[in-house]
């Protein structure tokens, strides 16, 4: 059963953001940045209120992801990566960013914390955070 409604298109589009977001850090990787997509998706709080679907957290601006702004991302997605959104879609999480609707790239360390929200850990060089249960219930329901 779906997490997120998704149509073949908000498929493709969630395959290349992960794509041009994390390429870098493997198939893993990709899953990790697509799990804080999705959760952001799923989420009803603090910054992502209105966003509810794949289109409308892709393109949030502010807040969004500066991917979107680089060719890359424009290009079309391929199979591999849609395999890995559809699992996303499906409900499969990973840690640290099972809960996480952040992530970044910093120069050395993972900061404690990121614009107020605590770090929950990191995968290569990605840091990702996760907003505390009472800020944000809704991104740690069990589906």
């Amino acid at each position: 059963m779906a997490v997120i409604k998704a149509r073949e298109n908000d498929v493709a589009l969630l395959a290349r953001l992960m794509r041009a977001e994390a390429e870098g850090e493997g198939e893993l990787g990709m899953l990790m940045a697509g799990n804080v997509m999705v959760n952001r998706v799923r989420a009803d709080c603090l910054d992502f209120v209105d966003v509810n679907n794949v289109e409308r957290m892709v393109y949030q601006s502010p807040g969004g992801f500066e991917a979107i702004q680089k060719s890359y991302f424009y290009q079309h997605a391929r199979e591999k990566e849609k395999r890995l959104a559809n699992r996303l879609i499906k409900g499969e999480r990973h840690h640290p960013a099972e809960f996480s609707l952040w992530f970044f790239r910093p120069e050395g360390a993972c900061p404690a914390q990121w614009w107020g929200q605590w770090n929950s850990g990191r995968y290569k060089l990605h840091c990702f955070y996760t907003p505390l249960a009472s800020e944000c219930p809704s991104v740690y329901t069990v589906y």
